[in-house]
């Protein structure tokens, strides 16, 4: 790396030394080298880059655009990654030009020297200068300047004098930086040739309908491509107040539901069974349950319900904006979704097949039976007759998990609205069934259940296998809860699921699309944890 670094700055030297800075990104020979010899290197080192499991082949810049002002000047580059695999990602860096040495040898992308003036290309969202320029633009709400940027702000509100601003911590696939500690921008860093479902979503639900169960948006960066395309790059919001997510908070009251077994000394035979997809008030829950369980998670799930819902409801409630309107099932809805799941489904074939040596015990014996299943899981997710559904699919969530919703006091704000990662952007504008964000749900508390298990599993004087009865048991009332207070809620809402032996159909439907999907990444990243949706598989197949 050292010896590319040395090369590339002698070229960089030679060939710009006759550049300005405003100049330099014109430079067809600096460029050239800087996309091959920096950025290769430079972009597989980030935790936003996507493609550490593919081979890089070349980096294009696709298109760049200007942020300045004044003296300051900034690049937005829109990179396309090329990979020996035949495709390719787009990606968003905002550079800038430095002298400053202090700046970490981490942020710095390359030494140059421009006009006998020596400093550094680095990362733009590094550099306090241009968070506050993006800041001030969105303030302003500058409609469109002469580089194509568009910036937004919503009409409620006025944003106050720029005062600080941060990173707010490591994240995967985006950069957010928190303004005034009240403000979250979030840019982001792969990006694709369409509005953001974050951005769209959010504004939607908050701008439009009011839903107050969602981050406040407030402005957002968009461009305009060569194409005439917008790409959304930032997505401002306010910051909520929370106590943390939701999948925490439930880790921490499952854990409690477990330690009351052996405290209370519960015995499994002594709490009443009950039908899974079966509506469960909480004042039906039998005294032995509630005893077990405890009456604030189950009225914590009532709730998580109902805020479901009402998100749902709102964005069923569209009619003049088409992108929102509800729609019915029809044939190439049904095309669409038996192409995209058979394949995922062989893809998972695969990879169960390839890495059987990794797993044992109970996920040994679980993988083993889900490819003996493979004829009969290939059979349900073809079998979809859309000619017998007379519910309604909307614009969903689509990713809709407990690590998505934050806990607030006495609620829940649900955030986080870019879909499935695995998905092209534009199968997650997709209109389908509320009910497959419900299946989300739903196998995040399953997830939950046996995440306690896994990681509480000593503390408790139980077998595995009696503490994988009581998380069925619970997960069955978790589901039954949760069914009430939404079907309750959309009801209300004059939003149409269908009638309740369709409503069970879609929720197996997705709960098994889930789980499959869930399978490849636990197969990659957690071996021992394909124990949880293969047993969803299961159990699925045996309902």
């Amino acid at each position: 790396m050292m010896g590319k670094q040395t090369s590339v700055n002698h070229e960089a030297s030679i060939f710009s030394s006759k550049s300005n800075w405003e100049d330099l990104i014109e430079n067809k020979d600096f460029i050239n080298v800087f996309l091959a010899d920096v950025l290769e290197d430079y972009i597989q080192k980030q935790r936003w880059y996507a493609g550490k499991s593919s081979k890089l082949k070349y980096i294009e810049l696709l298109e760049y655009f200007r942020i300045q002002q004044d003296g300051e000047v900034y690049f937005g580059l829109i990179l396309e990654v090329n990979f020996s695999e035949a495709f390719y990602h787009h990606y968003f860096l905002p550079i800038a030009f430095v002298s400053d040495e202090s700046f970490a040898e981490k942020n710095r992308i390359l030494p140059l020297n421009l006009k006998n003036q020596k400093g550094f290309i680095i990362d733009a969202m590094y550099l306090e200068a241009f968070r506050k320029l993006v800041f001030e633009r969105i303030q302003t709400a500058i409609p469109i300047d002469k580089t194509k940027v568009q910036y937004h702000k919503s009409e409620g509100f006025d944003l106050p004098a720029y005062k600080s601003s941060k990173f707010m911590g490591v994240e995967q696939s985006n950069t957010s930086i928190i303004y005034n500690d009240n403000f979250i921008l979030k840019f982001f860093r792969r990006i694709y040739s369409d509005k953001n479902p974050d951005y769209e979503m959010s504004r939607f639900l908050s701008d439009k309908k009011d839903f107050r169960n969602t981050p406040p948006y407030v402005g957002s960066i968009n461009i305009i491509n060569s194409d005439q395309t917008y790409i959304t790059i930032g997505l401002m919001q306010k910051m909520v107040k929370n106590q943390g997510d939701a999948w925490e908070y439930f880790l921490k009251e499952i854990h409690k539901v477990y330690k009351t077994i052996d405290h209370k000394n519960i015995k499994i035979a002594d709490l009443p069974k009950v039908e899974l997809f079966s509506r469960l008030k909480i004042t039906d829950v039998s005294p032995e349950v509630i005893d077990w369980a405890g009456l604030n998670v189950l009225s914590k799930v009532k709730l998580l319900a109902q805020r479901t819902g009402e998100m749902h409801a709102a964005l069923g409630s569209e009619y003049d904006d088409t992108s929102f309107t509800p729609t019915h099932f029809n044939g190439d809805y049904t095309v669409w979704l038996k192409n995209r799941l058979t394949y995922m489904f062989q893809n998972r074939l695969n990879m169960t097949e390839n890495n059987l040596h990794k797993l044992d015990g109970f996920s040994l014996e679980l993988a083993k039976l889900f490819l003996d299943s493979k004829n009969d899981i290939r059979k349900k997710l073809v079998q979809f007759d859309w000619t017998k559904l007379k519910g309604e699919r909307i614009r969903i969530h689509g990713d809709y998990h407990l690590g998505q919703v934050l806990v607030q006091e006495n609620d829940f704000c649900i955030l986080d609205f870019e879909g499935e990662p695995e998905s092209t952007i534009r199968d997650r504008k997709v209109k389908q069934p509320p009910l497959k964000d419900v299946a989300g749900i739903f196998r995040s508390f399953h997830y939950a259940i046996y995440a306690t298990i896994f990681n509480h599993g000593k503390d408790y004087n139980k077998s595995q296998e009696e503490l994988f009865e009581f998380g069925e048991l619970l997960y069955r009332y978790l589901v039954g809860i949760f069914m009430e207070s939404y079907i309750v809620t959309i009801q209300g809402a004059n939003l149409n699921l269908g009638y309740n032996q369709e409503r069970i159909f879609i929720l197996k439907y997705h709960l098994l699309e889930k789980a499959i999907y869930e399978l490849g990444y636990e197969l990659n990243s957690r071996p021992r944890w394909t124990v949880i949706p293969l047993k969803g598989i299961q159990n699925i197949l045996n309902n």
